[in-house]
């Protein structure tokens, strides 16, 4: 097994529910319904985990920090430590402001991109876990200020893109998931750029 520990990010409460930061959420709860898993809330860890047991007789964590996006990293590495997961064993699931909404990407380092939940991972991981990217760009007007922008709702027609890939989502997630990144990213990032 590769990644024992997924982390989707986003913020807790009704008001950022549906909203574009929140994608890594989304399909992680779409992942969990798939599998039948349930979601628990962890005050202890400071989020809602999810126990995966696999048919090899090991266990993946699913991880919704509910510590709000900027301290996304403290509540996945408390998680991490817990269950003595190294950060390449790690994946986290996040929106993307430079990929186009409907698009993903896999990758495995560089820095934040300005995306405040994965600074706060490589503040608390280090770098190494896997970044399992969903595009929600181009910003739209582009004046906008970038953090109303994340903490808006997507459009409709957005929406409708969302709601249409989001069982493309999850199996580009268990690809990583199951064969790791190198073979997701040959796969899903050549999709990406076609």
């Amino acid at each position: 097994m590769s990644i024992a520990l997924v982390a989707g990010l986003g913020n807790p409460g009704r008001a950022y529910a549906r909203t574009r930061h929140n994608l890594g959420w989304l399909v992680l709860d779409a992942l969990a319904k798939r599998h039948g898993l349930v979601w628990k809330r962890e005050a202890a860890f400071e989020s809602d985990l999810a126990r995966w047991n696999l048919d090899s007789g090991s266990v993946r964590w699913l991880v919704k920090p509910l510590t709000f996006m900027n301290e996304s990293g403290r509540a996945v590495a408390a998680v991490a430590r817990y269950h003595r997961i190294a950060c390449p064993d790690i994946a986290a699931v996040y929106d993307d402001l430079t990929i186009d909404v409907g698009r993903l990407k896999v990758s495995v380092s560089g820095s934040a991109g300005g995306h405040n939940g994965v600074a706060s991972l490589l503040e608390h991981l280090g770098d190494g876990f896997a970044r399992f990217r969903i595009g929600i760009g181009p910003k739209a007007p582009p004046e906008m200020n970038l953090k109303d922008f994340v903490l808006t709702q997507f459009s409709t027609e957005q929406l409708v893109i969302i709601e249409t890939n989001i069982d493309r989502f999850v199996q580009g997630l268990e690809l990583l998931l199951d064969r790791g990144a190198e073979p997701a990213m040959n796969e899903l990032n050549r999709k990406a750029s076609s």
